[in-house]
């Protein structure tokens, strides 16, 4: 009932409706630029050579970001500079004085927090940039060659458009959190993952169906995902109601 309540909300709202709608539009434009290989590689290359290191922690990565890494896209950074940097600056916050004090600044101490955190992402997003360059620049590293003309030029086109992209990734998932339906970070992220879903599922499949896998440990996998999924939602939307009983109030003899 809450369901069909909510889906027939968004007809009805139009603020919800925009919310909606403007989210889903900058979603797309994320997933659209998934597929804007860095100028100067290979990608026919890089595509091959992924298939190789799927089940690595090149592969791991490339799952948070929604196949980019594999395609070596300009968003293949994706969000997790500013992950990693607002993990630094929460640490920060729990063993530096400084940090602790902004904390307790209520808005104000937010909003330098936030602002810091940018400026660490940026950071971030250049070191990881420039080890992409130099993965991509090396022969080594996927078996093949995958930038014609590696060079100082390419290097520094890499993390000048990776930084730069990470930035605009971030300024969509702040911008989904202000003008969207919330928790932008979280829905990049989201949509990174299921972008990558539909083509794990059919590898599972092909590997069930060869005899490589058996599918008993198949089934017995996806049940304890989906048990492990229903046990989340229980913890995140559960609440449990406490009566509050208030004093009653006796004004004269009544």
């Amino acid at each position: 009932m809450k369901l069909n309540e909510s889906i027939r909300n968004i007809n009805k709202i139009p603020e919800l409706r925009q919310r909606i709608l403007y989210t889903l539009l900058l979603l797309f434009v994320y997933r659209l630029g998934s597929h804007i290989t860095i100028p100067g590689v290979d990608a026919s290359a890089v595509a091959g050579a992924s298939t190789t290191h799927s089940n690595d922690l090149f592969g791991l990565f490339d799952l948070f970001v929604g196949g980019a890494f594999a395609r070596a896209s300009i968003f293949s950074l994706g969000i997790m500079p500013y992950i990693s940097a607002s993990i630094i600056i929460q640490l920060l916050g729990a063993v530096t004085p400084y940090f602790q004090k902004l904390q307790k600044e209520g808005e104000d101490g937010r909003q330098k927090i936030s602002q810091m955190t940018r400026y660490g992402t940026v950071v971030i997003a250049a070191l990881q940039a420039w080890g992409v360059s130099v993965s991509l620049s090396s022969p080594t590293s996927f078996g093949k060659i995958v930038v014609p003309d590696p060079g100082i030029f390419f290097s520094m086109t890499v993390v000048i458009l990776l930084t730069a992209a990470t930035v605009f990734v971030m300024w969509l998932g702040e911008k989904i959190t202000d003008r969207g339906i919330g928790n932008g970070i979280s829905l990049i992220i989201m949509i990174g993952i299921l972008a990558r879903f539909p083509q794990a599922l059919v590898a599972e499949f092909r590997s069930v169906s060869l005899g490589s896998k058996n599918w008993i440990i198949e089934i017995i996998i996806l049940a304890m995902m989906a048990a492990i999924v229903a046990f989340v939602v229980v913890l995140t939307v559960g609440t449990r109601r406490i009566p509050v009983q208030h004093a009653k109030r006796v004004v004269g003899r009544k």
